[in-house]
């Protein structure tokens, strides 16, 4: 009998080598160096604008140090699961720290952003219950949604009178929001105000996804829920270590009781590898960093008011963006890969985004900005981007 073979896919999958035989392949660059505003490629130097190290804290000496010392008393692992062996008293201390930072009874750590967003979800959304999501949310929220046994609705991007439309429906059923706080390919930030209205009045819990948040919105960094003095109302604010906090891991912060069931219902925490000693110890430094030194954020505001202007000036289409996320909007999957590479020739990283994961016919350049980016890195980034933007007939 005739079998498919389910490798058949894989053979028929020649879009990146096409690509790559090119030579506009933007993917999988092998980057030399620490996540700096410099970075070096096959031993070149380039600008980096394609990081989410907002605050320029993953090479930060105090951070490294940090970790260095964690790994010294800890060793490199935990060798087991939060829930049995891999508990340790600084993976405690940060939770508490973490909880205290963004004004929530008590916080849970998880070993990836991505794992926070399967684990909750999953966790809390049952068959019996709705969960509702923005058409822009993050990969991770719609993979916590599929995981779930509960109905996923969504609504158009920011789009209040479509979320309420959606409320209206649910004849009494539980209900859990799930917003980004900053969205992380257009750089907008969600109505907060109006997603929560709407969800205290129709009954619905709130969580918001702060990945791109923290550390750069509110007045003391700790995300959209400052921003809008709305974080006694959010029920749930998630977080990842992976942009400013200079890591990798995630937490999920909220009422003492909701963590606790999370905490021992969440297969995503249960049944993975605690997070490793000098992962936990960098993510603790930065957040003293942080709260030590506010004008870090406010040298990111500059950089990002400075370029949100000089994109503008310039005549490139940078959509709705109003933070250190700026997209430059440029149309088909093919001029963003070649405008990629044109950039790289100039010695500018930015990344790319294309169909499907941005809407056909609107691939984008995606720029994100740091602390640390002085005034001469801006101004090479600035010069590239209108030198090829030109070559391109984009402006």
């Amino acid at each position: 009998m005739n079998r498919e073979d389910i490798f058949k896919k894989c053979f028929k999958f020649t879009k990146a080598k096409e690509i790559m035989e090119l030579g506009l392949y933007p993917f999988f660059r092998m980057v030399e160096s620490a996540q700096d505003p410099v970075v070096y490629i096959n031993g070149r130097k380039m600008i980096m604008v394609g990081s989410n190290n907002y605050l320029g804290l993953t090479n930060d000496p105090r951070v490294k140090e940090a970790a260095i010392k964690a790994i010294e008393k800890y060793g490199t692992g935990c060798a087991g699961s939060r829930f049995l062996n891999g508990t340790l008293d600084i993976h405690v201390e940060l939770e508490e720290k973490l909880a205290r930072f963004v004004r929530k009874e008590a916080a849970l750590i998880f070993s990836t952003g991505f794992q926070v967003n399967l684990g909750v979800i999953s966790t809390l959304v049952g068959k019996d219950d709705v969960i509702i999501i923005d058409k822009m949310d993050h990969a991770s929220i719609i993979d916590g949604c599929r995981l779930s046994y509960g109905e996923i609705r969504k609504y158009r991007h920011n789009d209040m009178a479509d979320l309420e439309r959606v409320l209206k429906e649910n004849n009494g059923r539980g209900v859990l929001i799930v917003v980004d706080g900053v969205f992380s390919m257009e750089g907008d930030i969600v109505n907060l105000p109006e997603v929560n209205r709407l969800a205290k009045q129709y009954g619905a819990r709130l969580m918001v996804d702060d990945a791109h948040g923290i550390g750069v919105l509110g007045k003391t960094g700790r995300g959209t829920c400052e921003h809008f003095n709305l974080e006694q109302e959010v029920d749930l604010i998630m977080g990842t270590y992976s942009k400013s906090l200079a890591s990798i891991g995630g937490f999920v912060a909220g009422d003492r009781d909701v963590i606790h069931y999370i905490k021992h219902f969440a297969r995503a925490l249960i049944f993975t590898a605690s997070p490793p000693p000098a992962s936990v110890a960098a993510v603790s430094a930065a957040l003293d960093i942080i709260e030590q030194e506010p004008e870090r954020i406010e040298r990111l505001w500059k950089n990002t008011n400075r370029m949100l202007k000089a994109f503008k000036e310039m005549g490139f289409e940078v959509g709705p963006s109003e933070t250190p996320i700026i997209p430059v909007i440029v149309g088909e999957n093919e001029t963003a890969f070649k405008m990629a590479m044109m950039l790289q020739e100039e010695g500018v990283f930015a990344n790319v985004a294309v169909s499907p994961a941005v809407p056909a016919g609107k691939a984008l350049i995606r720029t994100s900005y740091m602390a640390t980016h002085t005034d001469e890195h801006l101004d090479i980034v600035i010069e590239a981007f209108k030198k090829v933007g030109k070559k391109l007939g984009l402006i």
